[in-house]
């Protein structure tokens, strides 16, 4: 479907109303439970303005007065990546997922919105990200600076690995690729986001300093091995990011480092 059948097709066929399917839980560790609300159809709705619409008057499609429904959001602009969840079955941003585009793969007028999976459900659509941060500290995601305040001029990169680079560094950390790996479950697999982070890093020329500790944390039980390349990884990624070429160039890097790496030691 084009873009002008889609155009007219919202022009001349919208809904009155749109229904809104969220799985619900009051506190960690609690059964989740559905609530649907109804809301009234405007055009060029996100999912986070129909989410505060509801907020406005918490009252479920038949009838029931409840609590209004909990969920992250900061930016609104698809940068911090702390509104992503999964919507319509598909794991993505919640500020950038247009009422309009849902309805119309949906072929209805409803929409589901449900929790990241691969995190702990602290309440509602809200999840703790933590252990996403936990890989970033233990790949050592960052560069030491020695206390100096004049570094001067950095040091020169090909332009080639300056753009390679430069498309790892947009990673928000939202989740997506994990929440969509086959392969990441609680602490059996590190997943792409860190090993992406890992690429950024060592092509650094000072973060180099720091390339054996970062490959040695992805040579551990949860490391780069354990991803079974089903690449859903890049198909969720809201950045484009190429996680699997990050994959493949670490894991080369882990596999050298494995073989020759005592070598330098």
């Amino acid at each position: 479907m084009n873009e002008a059948n889609v155009e007219k097709k919202r022009l001349t066929n919208p809904p009155q109303t749109v229904n809104i399917s969220i799985k619900r839980r009051e506190k960690l560790g609690a059964q989740q439970y559905t609530e649907t609300f109804e809301i009234p159809y405007r055009k060029n709705l996100n999912v986070i303005s129909a989410l505060m619409e509801i907020r406005k008057n918490p009252v479920t499609k038949d009838g029931k007065q409840t609590t209004p429904p909990v969920w992250d959001m900061n930016c609104l602009e698809q940068v911090c990546g702390i509104c992503t969840m999964v919507i319509n079955g598909r794991v993505r941003q919640s500020c950038s997922a247009l009422v309009d585009d849902l309805l119309l793969a949906a072929g209805g007028n409803t929409i589901t919105l449900e929790p990241m999976s691969k995190f702990p459900n602290v309440r509602d659509l809200t999840v703790d990200r933590t252990p996403m941060f936990n890989h970033l500290k233990k790949v050592h995601a960052w560069v030491e600076l020695d206390g100096t305040h004049d570094l001067g001029a950095g040091p020169r990169m090909a332009q080639e690995d300056v753009q390679e680079r430069y498309a790892y560094s947009r990673c928000m950390t939202c989740g997506c690729c994990l929440e969509a790996c086959p392969q990441y479950s609680d602490d059996n697999y590190i997943g792409p986001q860190a090993i992406a982070q890992v690429r950024l890093f060592n092509m650094h020329p000072s973060g180099k300093m720091n390339r054996d500790e970062r490959l040695e944390a992805l040579m551990e039980d949860d490391g780069i091995t354990n991803c079974g390349n089903a690449q859903n990884c890049i198909q969720v990624c809201p950045m484009s990011i190429p996680l699997t070429r990050a994959i493949y160039e670490t894991n080369r890097e882990v596999t050298i480092h494995g073989l020759f790496g005592w070598l330098r030691k």
